[in-house]
């Protein structure tokens, strides 16, 4: 016969355990690293409150999001200090929301071999898979979830055009790469000059420095796309007619875009940097290499100022 826990406290360690999907060698390990408070002991037993229960389930959403046990520790000091995790946890909550307007759709393993010409390609679902195109659903293994309709429709407008699944597979791992580098240094641009005041003071963010903070994600969440768009569309203006000139053979080399100039490049550096990123992409990856290296220079110029100022500073 199976017995109910009871619904209040206080609770025994396993009728906790029961309650928050965890264990009790779970829970005794997150008392011993000082995340959740001790039960208080009455007689014999240990009993568990509903603070105990609250606190399991704040620790399995910070680990959900990511959190080391290490971070999420830091967190629940600041909580218990005074300084509130609400707050907190509603920016954690923003930045983890979707950054697009997409909804996810679902497509079953027929609809997938139909929209790709008709033959069925366990290895090309394996793949998409892998780079989380498709997503399984637990218990129903011929539907995907599929998180991005619009990424998976750009697959198979480009297979229709006779792109084989493997170079539509291999492009999507390139251009993450380079994507995921663009969102880098923009949380890098955005945290230096925006949201600094909020993350780097000597203590965790209160709650109403935390709701801010929100509030700016959710201004600036769109910012990323509108840019990249932007950007994307002019470098497309920029490349795409002398892409094809130059496959068509249509006279001479084109001339470099505005504001260029051109620059001698021993051949060697070119052969690595064309095998590195391929010839398409070598002079731009030269041109980014060049401006970051620029930017670290003057960094550099910046702190070395700053600190013989401070020197001078100091000797008056």
């Amino acid at each position: 016969m199976t017995t109910t826990p009871p619904a209040g406290p206080p609770y025994r360690i396993e009728t906790l355990a029961h309650l928050t999907g965890t264990t009790v060698r779970t829970i005794r390990a997150y008392q011993d690293r000082g995340l959740l408070p001790r039960p208080v002991r009455q007689g014999r037993a240990n009993h568990y409150s509903d603070a105990h229960r609250t606190r399991l389930h704040q620790i399995a959403d910070l680990l959900d999001r990511g959190y080391t046990l290490a971070s999420i520790r830091e967190l629940l000091d600041a909580h218990d200090a005074g300084r509130g995790l609400g707050g907190v946890l509603g920016l954690v909550a923003e930045v983890d929301g979707p950054w697009t307007d997409e909804e996810p759709s679902r497509v079953s393993r027929t609809d997938l071999t139909a929209r790709f010409g008709g033959t069925a390609d366990d290895g090309a679902i394996a793949d998409a898979v892998a780079l989380g195109v498709l997503e399984p659903v637990p218990g129903d293994e011929d539907v995907f979830l599929v998180p991005s309709p619009q990424e998976l429709s750009v697959a198979v407008e480009l297979h229709a055009a006779g792109v084989p699944m493997a170079a539509i597979t291999a492009h999507l791992r390139e251009l993450r790469s380079q994507v995921e580098q663009i969102a880098a240094r923009f949380l890098e641009f955005t945290t230096e000059h925006v949201f600094a005041r909020y993350l780097d003071g000597p203590h965790r963010p209160t709650d109403a420095d935390a709701a801010e903070a929100a509030s700016l994600v959710r201004r600036l969440r769109p910012l990323a796309r509108q840019t990249v768009d932007a950007e994307l569309a002019r470098a497309m203006r920029l490349f795409a007619g002398h892409h094809l000139r130059r496959h068509l053979g249509a006279g001479d080399p084109p001339p470099p875009p505005s504001g260029t100039r051109p620059v001698p490049i021993p051949v060697e550096t070119m052969r690595a940097v064309e095998t590195l990123v391929g010839a398409e992409h070598a002079a731009v990856f030269l041109a980014l290499a060049a401006e970051r290296e620029v930017r670290a220079r003057a960094l550099d110029h910046l702190a070395s100022s700053h600190g013989a100022s401070d020197d001078l500073g100091e000797g008056g």
